[in-house]
């Protein structure tokens, strides 16, 4: 291990047997998440701030500019992951017992460039770029010639038939996707910033995971979906305390879900 708490590149690290979860192990979870927030909000405030700003960025900058848009969609993916690395470093240092020194969290996060964590942004880009592409082919095929209106002003034309089918398809097929990229990366993520694994032995081991704990999993996705949403009503300000409970306490499902052979 280096000073920063980073595995040697070109050391790869033996991978850890995957455990089961229970659904108290997730309320665990959360409440180590909150007390982790409550314990150093500073950084977790900033790490979410990547989030708001950025958010409120792509609604000011971004609307009705398809450059500014396309430009900060595209940026969104590639932050999220060093943003969580931040939160799952904090928690990391915490449960240690080493010190919060602003310099060494953001070293490990910036020492992530050079190791697995951007191929997992590249990744989740080729994923969002994917889903962009077959939302907008979904609103063509079922809305056909009523693409020629403008639907921010025109709400009407979801309510007949065609729009509320092309909904309820946008919601299970994109439930569908969302769900497969979040059994990608729940696990693969802290594990890539704790030890030399390749991202696509990860992302693997981290969907093994999510099938061998799918209820508990389920649960999981389907609180960080409805927290999320009820977190951006607010223009986005609940997100300053949803975004970094719910990486901290990711960071403390990991730890339970993955273990070594003692």
């Amino acid at each position: 291990m280096t000073d920063m708490g980073v595995p040697a590149p070109g050391a790869p690290s033996a991978l850890p047997r995957i455990g089961r979860v229970t659904l108290t192990e997730l309320r665990e979870a959360l409440i180590l998440g909150w007390q982790d927030f409550r314990r150093a909000p500073s950084f977790g405030l900033f790490f979410s701030a990547v989030y708001v700003l950025g958010g409120l960025a792509l609604v000011a900058f971004g609307a009705g500019t398809l450059a500014w848009t396309l430009t900060m969609s595209l940026g969104f993916p590639l932050i999220a992951p060093f943003a969580a690395v931040g939160l799952y470093e904090v928690s990391r240092r915490i449960e240690a017992g080493r010190p919060l020194v602003w310099s060494e969290v953001l070293g490990v996060v910036l020492a992530e460039r050079d190791r697995q964590i951007p191929w997992i942004g590249a990744i989740i880009v080729i994923a969002f770029l994917f889903w962009t592409f077959f939302a907008h082919m979904l609103f063509a095929l079922f809305m056909g010639l009523s693409t020629l209106t403008n639907v921010s002003t025109s709400w009407e034309v979801f309510l007949t038939a065609n729009g509320m089918t092309m909904i309820a398809v946008e919601l299970a097929v994109g439930g569908a996707f969302a769900f497969l990229m979040f059994s990608l990366t729940v696990v693969s993520l802290p594990l890539l910033l704790e030890r030399e694994v390749d991202f696509v032995t990860a992302m693997l081991l981290s969907l093994r995971t999510v099938r061998e704990n799918l209820g508990v999993m389920l649960v999981w996705a389907a609180l960080i979906a409805v927290l999320l949403l009820a977190a951006m009503v607010p223009v986005f300000l609940g997100l300053f305390v949803a975004l970094p409970v719910l990486g901290h306490a990711t960071w403390h499902l990991y730890r339970r879900a993955l273990y070594d052979e003692v």
